[in-house]
């Protein structure tokens, strides 16, 4: 059995990871800032995100498979092609929705960066099976080799693109993704050997490089689109980092029955989110996102926050609010001796605490919040907690 040679078009490898770094920021760029924002708006972005980073997938692979140069001619059968981009796809989809609608633990980064880790070899491999007049040998190391370097890869992509949302991370993440997809191709490549055969077995209509090409640049095409409206909001600053701070004024968070959206909005002024790239400053005022207007509720008025990734939420007796701080710089921002760090994630108001529960070698604080009815209080801080709730 002859193996056939083959070489690369330079020019086609250099645009396909430039395909792959275009559809990693795309993607990547969708899904920011997405707890502030409705479930609709949520699954939206997911769903759009999902098509940007799985077809950017697809996209790099069949560019590079243009780019290669073999003595003989090839086809694509059309519906294993297909079948590829959306496998792509879906893998893609089910990683962003366990990122964004399941607790962002060190545990679900991994998880989610295995399941597109093996998404990427999954479609690469389809893609092969694809290839008529020629078929593609593996070898069980080549293999092993691709699986355990875009696995690695890809978990490393998603730890830097989601440790922190910040526009840093997500260049860095973007980075990642794109060398990623990238070396993860070529590597499968190196422990890919071909042969001709004659014997075609489609399973649709044949497709020549001719008609790829086609749809490749059309996928590209969109993903520019994609990255252009994308680019556009990821430069432009949040309305709230350009007001002036003179405009801000305080309101205090309304008492007695829980109230409606509208009276929350009618008692408190609307303001300025504070401007996270200054020095913190000490503040008794928290600010809270609502139908993209910044308001505040005095600090001893809130419960408990909430670490949720590069954000917080805020827990009151009138619910849970967004709010753009971190968790770190709330513990900076606000007044000394009004919350107490239970846990990496939360900060609570021990006068809201309704009751402390002792565990083996750490502890629960409850609350009277449909929200948040209880907070864990970590080994480490256990001592400090009881010491503050005098238990």
């Amino acid at each position: 059995m002859a193996y056939l040679d083959y070489t690369h078009n330079p020019g086609l490898v250099v645009a396909s990871l430039l395909v792959a770094l275009i559809a990693g920021f795309t993607g990547l760029s969708l899904t920011k800032g997405l707890s502030e924002r409705g479930l609709l708006q949520r699954k939206l972005s997911i769903a759009m995100a999902s098509i940007a980073l799985g077809g950017g997938i697809w996209s790099m692979h069949f560019v590079a498979m243009l780019g290669m140069q073999m003595p003989t001619l090839f086809y694509y059968d059309a519906a294993v092609t297909l079948a590829s981009a959306l496998v792509a796809i879906l893998v893609v989809g089910i990683a962003l929705l366990i990122l964004h609608f399941r607790p962002r633990t060190p545990q679900m980064l991994v998880l989610a960066g295995t399941i597109v880790g093996l998404g990427v070899l999954a479609m690469h491999y389809i893609g092969m099976a694809g290839l008529e007049l020629c078929r593609a040998l593996y070898t069980p190391s080549g293999v092993a080799l691709a699986v355990v370097s875009s696995v690695a890869f890809n978990i490393a992509a998603f730890a830097c693109a989601y440790g922190q949302r910040s526009h840093r991370n997500i260049l860095l993440g973007t980075v990642c993704f794109g060398v990623a997809v990238f070396a993860v191709h070529f590597i499968a490549l190196w422990g890919t050997s071909f042969v001709a055969v004659e014997a075609s077995t489609e399973v649709g209509p044949l497709i020549g490089n001719e008609v790829l090409a086609i749809g490749v640049v059309l996928t590209s095409f969109a993903l520019c689109g994609a990255l252009l409206l994308t680019g556009v909001t990821f430069l432009t600053p949040s309305p709230a980092a350009k007001a002036h701070p003179s405009e801000r004024d305080k309101a205090q968070e309304p008492s007695g029955d829980k109230p409606t959206a509208e009276s929350a909005k009618a008692d408190a002024q609307p303001s300025p989110a504070p401007d996270t790239d200054t020095q913190p400053v000490t503040t008794t005022q928290i600010p809270y996102e609502q139908e993209g207007r910044s308001f505040f509720f005095d600090a001893s008025a809130v419960a408990a926050i909430r670490a949720e990734g590069h954000y917080t939420h805020i827990y009151t007796k009138t619910g849970k609010f967004f709010c753009a701080w971190s968790i770190t710089e709330a513990e900076k921002r606000l007044s000394p001796g009004v919350f107490t760090k239970t846990h990496r994630s939360y900060l609570i108001n021990p006068a809201h605490v309704a009751s402390f529960e002792r565990l083996k070698d750490n502890g629960v604080c409850h609350f009277d919040l449909a929200a948040l009815p209880k907070v864990p209080v970590s080994r480490a801080r256990l001592k400090q907690v009881r010491a503050v709730l005098g238990v």
